[in-house]
């Protein structure tokens, strides 16, 4: 098997479409679970890492390309709002 090298906020292509009809997920979290988010819809869903690995097809971009920045529901780091808890 081929080790993919995948880390946070990569674009990832996965084997079968999500009910969207879309392949395309970023990375949101990654641990023992790894938490994707679709691009087409928005949604997230987490799985153990060795399930991950599996339904994995390829890195499509990595965070740091620029490319990200074309999606439709993708947020730069920079961007997220933080909350305010000392009011």
């Amino acid at each position: 098997m081929i080790k993919q090298d995948y880390n946070l906020a990569d674009t990832v292509l996965m084997k079968k479409p999500h009910a969207c009809k879309t392949n395309d997920w970023e990375i949101m979290r990654m641990g023992a679970d790894i938490k994707i988010k679709c691009l087409g819809c928005g949604r997230m869903i987490m799985m153990p890492r060795a399930e991950f690995s599996k339904k994995l097809k390829k890195v499509l971009t990595k965070a740091s390309d620029p490319v990200n920045l074309k999606k439709k529901y993708y947020i730069p780091k920079d961007r997220i709002a933080k909350p305010n808890l000392l009011q």
